[in-house]
């Protein structure tokens, strides 16, 4: 063979031997599948599926079309709901039934969103600089859509499960008084019955400028839980200043909650995050992680990790103010004064261990101190209640998600980790149905906006993510 020949023969070889290892790395979906999941994202962001003015029910009902409109029958489509604004979605795949059914849930409605306060129209489906944007792009219609396509694309190519499929797209998990999840459970809990559940509120690529650095599992979560605060006083005129303001009062109060934090603290899922990404992540990250994991751990390690609001979040129980009502005319004193407080708290404690810690940080007796239920009631103690146990690692679920992420994603592992937040998992855990947030979106740690003002998600990303949740629920129920 001569030298022309050889050199030919060797870039060749070279050209598929890149292709074969590459191309797993990119996202494999064609013009139809981009322009279904382009679609429907769209449709799912224009839709106000807000608590105040908002529908779920127009979303469930747009999803349902889009499902019948792929060929699924009447009877694997349930809409419905306690309200006319509040109807869920719940969708059935048949399978060959070899395996128990899997769940994959998501939730509809999506936090308030004021024109005034963004630089685009919220419920708009706008695409600059690379990223989509609006009001559920990371929390959380990108997931709707990407669950939504998926089912359809396995119905179009006759794609059969081994086990049935279950798609719940439900309302609420923001807020309001009627949960999805839990009114499903409650009230039809068949349409709902698996082995696990999948998550999409939870998870995902977390990445460091464009750098991808670990698929993260939502193994745990945190307890949500919101505190009234309140100060009453007499009032009066307002010519007639008194030290004793409501407003002063818990001013001074929720200023030293600021600067209050709640001890350290891991438990088995952090502390098994923590020993994997000490190996990944950058040298001075990685030793502060070894240094939080001594015994005793290192202060001046937790110190520097804290200052991550992602670390901080994950080794703390965290309380913030989020609302404030004051006054009643602006030429009177204050006669009343409530803030509320949003904590997010450890596995493992409860709402009122929290609330009596409030007690304490606020140092005032004038600040009363009252738990808020999730459905809006207020008592005078907290839930006593805590967070529920992680589940098992299963390998029917973590092997194939290590297979496919090293195939999208080389070299970065797959890290069970603890939701920061809260999600519709509390409901699922709560009557013994093992859930896992997994996703295939990458946010970059700097860029979270869900909840936040010019909420987006990279185009990129969220295209990657509807060929990793394709191949990983494949892989999931192929016998």
């Amino acid at each position: 063979m001569n030298r022309r020949k050889r050199t030919f023969f060797l870039f060749f070889f070279f050209f598929l031997f890149s292709l074969v290892f590459t191309w797993p790395s990119q996202a494999q979906i064609d013009d139809a599948t981009k322009k279904l999941a382009h679609d429907i994202f769209k449709q799912l962001i224009e839709i106000n599926s807000t608590d105040s003015v908002g529908s779920v029910t127009v979303a469930a009902e747009a999803m349902a079309q889009r499902f019948r409109d792929a060929g699924f029958v009447e009877s694997d489509l349930h809409v419905l709901g306690p309200n006319d604004r509040k109807k869920n979605l719940v969708v059935r795949l048949h399978g060959s039934g070899t395996q128990k059914p899997v769940l994959l849930i998501g939730h509809l409605d999506v936090v308030e969103a004021h024109r005034e306060d963004w630089t685009t129209d919220p419920f708009q489906f706008v695409e600059k600089d690379g990223f989509y944007y609006g009001r559920g792009t990371q929390d959380m219609k990108s997931g709707d859509a990407i669950m939504a396509v998926t089912l359809i694309r396995f119905k179009k190519e006759g794609y059969t499960p081994d086990r049935d499929i279950i798609l719940a797209l439900t309302s609420d998990e923001e807020g309001g008084a009627s949960n999805g999840v839990d009114w499903l459970l409650k009230n039809h809990r068949d349409l709902m019955d698996a082995e696990f559940v999948f998550n999409h509120d939870g998870g995902g690529i977390l990445s460091d400028h464009g750098k991808p650095v670990m698929m993260s599992v939502d193994a745990t979560e945190k307890l949500h839980a919101d505190f009234q605060l309140s100060v009453t006083n007499p009032g009066g005129h307002s010519s007639l200043p008194t030290p004793d303001n409501a407003i002063y009062h818990l001013a001074d109060g929720l200023a030293r909650l600021e600067h209050y934090q709640f001890p350290f603290e891991l438990n088995e899922v952090t502390r098994a995050y923590y020993e994997r990404m000490a190996k990944v992540e950058t040298a001075e990250r990685a030793a502060a992680m070894r240094g939080i994991l001594k015994n005793p751990p290192d202060a001046a390690a937790i110190a520097r990790l804290s200052q991550d609001p992602i670390d901080n979040s994950t080794t703390h129980t965290t309380c913030v103010a989020t609302r404030l009502i004051a006054g009643h005319a602006n030429n009177a004193l204050p006669q009343r004064a409530e803030a509320n407080v949003n904590c997010r708290i450890l596995p493992g404690h409860s709402a009122e261990e929290v609330r009596q810690e409030l007690i304490k940080v606020l140092a005032d007796p004038n600040i009363g101190v009252r738990y808020e239920g999730a459905l809006g009631g207020v008592t005078g103690s907290g839930a006593p209640k805590k967070s529920f146990a992680p589940p098992p690692l299963r390998r029917d679920v973590f092997g194939p998600l290590e297979k496919v992420t090293a195939e999208m994603w080389p070299g970065v592992p797959v890290v069970p980790d603890m939701a920061t937040g809260a999600s519709d998992g509390v409901y699922t855990m709560g009557v013994g149905l093992p859930t896992y947030g997994i996703a295939g979106t990458a946010v970059d740690r700097d860029d979270i906006r869900a909840h936040g003002r010019d909420e987006r998600l990279g185009i990129e990303s969220y295209y990657k993510g509807v060929d990793f949740y394709y191949r990983y629920l494949k892989a999931v129920t192929s016998e």
